[in-house]
């Protein structure tokens, strides 16, 4: 690989490599945490058995991360890998010295370096001569964020300071564009290299006085008084968001839906708590519906409900989005659809249940798509919650181009419980959201999810990758796809009795 050359980076006035001695190490995650709030990176240090563990969504999208960083690897041909482990640090510094002195390596990976406390490990350098180094920093995202900038700034003035020439920074990411065909991986196309060394190095004034900035909060005894607000998910979740926020009321303002800029001015302003909210500040439709926190009916909803067409069938699709394409003309992050279900109800009051799951390895679109449409037939509305089966529907299309017909018509046929309910109905114990999982349990207890292996469409997609491409015994496939049966089919039986129960609403209103 043979980017285009930048003028080196060199330790800048603001940013000395002079020697301290912290109390605490940090590491590259811990210098972000710092960024995002100096509370969490308190606690990561102090307290971190308060932290919420990852969810196993959570673990999936760090496990992809880390799939495509290895994968990024053959880009570098005849690179070495430092293999010590997190918990091995001073072998793994010895060993990357050892490999930074061998002029016959030309690239490292997870190379180890410290300075002023910070031990950062490293995707990748670069050897461009005897002195000078290239910093490759891999993400599985698609694009540039300010975060991998901050990632980057901070990596860069570690190796300068434990004595590298950094000649560019660089941020290897995937390109969303890429097709693949099918045989092997064209890495070339499939990831995109862009050369950040103008950013990190207006970057790096600023890492000295937010290292002090740390260093002097994690020598508090108690971690500062910062509450919780939107910088707890920018750019990530905090984990600590459960502990700072257990005082809080359920009817705290944080939790108007609809934007963070009404949710911090209004805090600005000494309102705390939804019901204080003074009348003079300006609500959307919604807003105003928590606000009030009492069951509305819009006279229009039994003209909506009454719309559909019989038999009504209710579908719902589960995906997966590998970073790492698996299956011929798909691309890094595109939706495939491996499961459907479909409740059938007639006029009399008749259900019958369809459902369709790909238990192996193979692309199931073709078969998925096939199967939906004998479910389906060609009469009767398709209830749907979302706007994601259309656009499904619309990609198994051009993915299909002999099915395509059939499923444009599945499309004009699609009738969307959600937006029935967004326009004509609300319920207190909804807390502002419209999603299934929040309208289910409120409208119809009994079907509420927390009795299921599987309880949302993130972890199907997990288990069912685990079922497919990992090592699994035939006992514990069999365990997950019953699962994710159970689960897919959860989500079109709880339209069907949504239907009824808002219709059942209807009737007790307006008698």
């Amino acid at each position: 690989m043979n980017p285009p050359s930048s003028l080196p980076i060199v330790p800048t006035p603001e940013a000395p490599a002079g020697p301290i001695v912290p109390q605490h190490r940090l590491s590259k995650s811990r210098f972000l945490a710092g960024l995002q709030c100096h509370k969490r990176l308190y606690l990561e240090i102090h307290s971190p058995e308060l932290a919420t563990p990852p969810t196993p969504d959570r673990r999936a999208i760090m496990d992809m991360g880390t799939d495509v960083g290895v994968l990024a690897r053959e880009f570098f041909s005849g690179g070495v890998l430092v293999e010590e482990t997190h918990r091995q640090i001073p072998a793994a510094l010895t060993r990357t010295a050892q490999l930074v002195a061998d002029p016959t390596v030309p690239a490292i990976f997870e190379g180890a370096f410290v300075w002023q406390g910070i031990v950062v490990r490293v995707d990748a350098i670069e050897r461009l001569d005897a002195t000078r180094w290239r910093l490759i920093e891999v993400k599985a995202t698609s694009k540039v964020k300010a975060t991998h900038l901050d990632d980057l700034t901070i990596q860069s003035a570690v190796l300068e300071g434990a004595g590298l020439l950094i000649d560019g920074c660089y941020l290897m990411h995937l390109n969303t564009q890429y097709v693949f065909l099918g045989g092997d991986l064209n890495l070339a196309e499939m990831f995109a290299l862009d050369n950040m060394t103008d950013e990190i190095r207006a970057r790096r004034p600023l890492v000295q006085p937010q290292l002090e900035e740390m260093w002097e909060v994690l020598q508090q005894p108690e971690p500062p008084a910062i509450d919780p607000d939107g910088h707890c998910y920018q750019p990530y979740e905090c984990p600590f968001w459960d502990y700072c926020t257990k005082e809080k009321s359920a009817r705290w303002v944080f939790y108007l839906p609809g934007g963070s800029k009404l949710q911090k001015a209004l805090m600005q302003e000494g309102v705390d708590n939804i019901d204080d909210i003074p009348d003079h500040v300006q609500l959307s439709d919604i807003q105003q519906h928590v606000k009030a926190n009492v069951e509305w009916i819009s006279p229009l909803l039994r003209t909506r409900l009454q719309s559909v067409r019989y038999p009504v069938h209710h579908l719902d699709f589960e995906t997966f989005m590998p970073a790492i394409p698996v299956f011929a003309h798909t691309r890094p992050y595109r939706p495939i659809p491996f499961q459907w279900s479909n409740h059938i109800e007639y006029e009399d009051g008749t259900v019958v249940h369809h459902q369709f799951l790909c238990v192996d390895g193979r692309d199931p679109r073709e078969e998925l798509a096939q199967k939906l449409l004998d479910s389906l037939g060609e009469a009767g509305s398709v209830c749907v919650y979302s706007e994601y089966e259309r656009f499904l529907l619309f990609a198994l299309g051009d993915f299909l181009p002999h099915l395509k017909p059939a499923l444009s018509k599945v499309v004009r046929r699609l009738w969307d419980l959600l937006s029935v309910i967004q326009q004509h109905y609300y319920h207190p114990e909804f807390e502002g959201s419209f999603s299934i999982k929040n309208v289910l349990p409120a409208l119809v207890p009994k079907l509420a999810y927390d009795d299921l292996t599987i309880q949302n469409g993130a972890v199907a997609a997990v288990m069912y990758q685990k079922m497919v491409f990992s090592e699994t015994d035939l006992m514990e496939r069999a365990q997950i796809a019953q699962a994710l049966e159970e689960y897919c089919g959860r989500d079109t039986w709880a339209m069907v009795e949504l239907r009824r129960v808002l219709m059942g609403r209807v009737e007790g209103a307006f008698l």
